[in-house]
């Protein structure tokens, strides 16, 4: 079988088995994992979300209809979601990209443009002079707005700039104003945590100061505010400095202070890695900033990749190294990065590597991929509980519906070349060349 074919096969059956776990009560909703007796139990609060619910079907969807015709099921499954989402923007409460209604107008956008209109809408509604309250009770009894890409101000100003209308312009000019106000002077720069005031930072992308500055850089950019891509420009300052330049590479801690819980003080994740960080440093190139701290961002970029390539993963090299093949923190949102870089990588030899790198990623999938007549899923390891082995996810960021949406473009990528479209999304469209990007089904 070529590996284009392998890819997509293992892709599908993946797919497939996300459709067999989804259930309809008051519109579709998904387990976020599924146990061993297959039992569904009911839907979750989290139901609707991007990060483990119904949104994040959307991304697979619009992935599948860049090489086929979606099915009449697959196609009512879409409607359902619009459908669902469309009814509670008008007032759902929780602001966030991953949580909340920005993941909620990222479904509609991909799924039924112009749709999401209502949910941007909703988002300015609720905004005040500091962002976005969040409803997740990140701290017990708190409130207060966030600052991350995951449950905060940075990922609805992402959002914003990327769908746009009326209510583009003004929910990102307040998310990145109350991002400078929540700033934290270092010796060279800014930084950002999770909450304004937090003791411990996880300066990586998803939840730290290379997620924030990269929404602040892509912001800039689209607003012609010159001061929101300068103190973008000062947060990657931060970055580089609490980071390790050794053997070519960038990688920044996990925690700092480090983390009293037992995890890895460097991970090579989308969420605390150089994976996702390597986006800070295509935001600044997409706004027009050359370099940092005395280094082109190019090549900042790069080091991040060759942190990737010199890690020794996707090898589970010890217990807690590299656990999960996931979007969020595993294999395939690594892969993906990879394939952003290598499609908008000017150095042919350099996308060589990239995209050899990218199908490594494939190919661990594919070895570690759980078949049966239901369909492919995959189950990670927590080394911290006894028995390690998870049950099997579904969803986007941690189960098999973003793993497939990746097996699916690697697929596209290997049959058709590096000008294959890429499904772009709030958190990474400026990664790649804009005339590859491809938003809707």
């Amino acid at each position: 079988m070529a590996a284009d074919e392998m890819y997509r096969e293992l892709g599908e059956s993946a797919w497939a088995w996300v459709l067999r776990q989804i259930r309809e009560d008051d519109g579709p909703w998904l387990p976020e994992t599924v146990p061993e007796d297959g039992a569904p139990g009911e839907p979750a609060p989290d139901r609707d979300t991007l990060y483990a619910g119904i949104a994040g079907l959307a991304p697979v969807l619009a992935e599948i209809a860049r090489y086929r015709e979606m099915t009449a099921s697959e196609r009512s499954l879409a409607d359902g979601i619009v459908s669902r989402l469309s009814a509670q923007a008008a007032h759902r409460a929780e602001p966030s990209l991953y949580d909340g209604l920005a993941g909620d107008a990222m479904a509609l956008r991909l799924l039924a443009p112009g749709a999401e209109q209502t949910a941007l809408r909703r988002l300015a509604d609720l905004a005040t002079p500091d962002g976005w309250r969040t409803t997740l009770e990140f701290e017990p009894g708190s409130d207060a707005p966030l600052n991350d890409i995951v449950m905060g101000n940075a990922g609805v100003v992402l959002t914003a700039v990327w769908a746009g209308g009326e209510s583009a312009e003004v929910i990102a000019t307040t998310g990145c104003e109350a991002l400078l106000r929540a700033a934290d002077r270092t010796e060279v720069g800014l930084d950002w945590g999770i909450a304004p005031g937090a003791t411990s930072k996880c300066p990586n992308y998803s939840h730290g100061t290379a997620g924030v500055a990269s929404a602040l850089a892509v912001a800039g950019a689209a607003l012609n505010r010159p001061d929101f891509v300068e103190a973008a420009v000062d947060g990657a300052r931060h970055v580089v400095s609490v980071g390790s330049l050794e053997g070519g590479g960038l990688v920044v801690p996990h925690t700092i202070p480090p983390s009293k819980r037992d995890v890895e003080p460097v991970t090579y994740t989308w969420c605390h890695g150089p994976a996702g960080t390597s986006h800070l440093f295509a935001a600044l190139a997409h706004a027009g900033v050359a370099e940092v701290s005395g280094l082109p961002v190019g090549e900042l970029r790069d080091r991040c990749l060759t942190s990737l390539l010199t890690s020794g993963i996707p090898e589970r090299l010890r217990p807690g190294f590299w656990d999960n093949d996931g979007r969020c923190c595993g294999t395939a949102g690594v892969g993906d990065v990879l394939l952003d870089a290598a499609q908008d990588c000017g150095t042919p030899a350099r996308a060589d590597t990239l995209v050899r790198a990218a199908r490594t990623m494939g190919d661990a999938l594919v070895t570690r991929a759980i078949r049966d007549d239901t369909g492919t899923r995959w189950r990670f390891l927590e080394h911290r509980q006894d028995p390690p082995l998870l049950p099997p996810g579904t969803a986007w960021m941690q189960g098999a519906a973003g793993i497939a949406a990746y097996l699916l473009r690697l697929a596209r990528f290997v049959e058709t070349g590096p000008d294959a479209p890429v499904v772009d999304r709030p958190d990474q469209w400026w990664a790649v060349p804009a005339r590859l990007r491809a938003t809707s089904v």
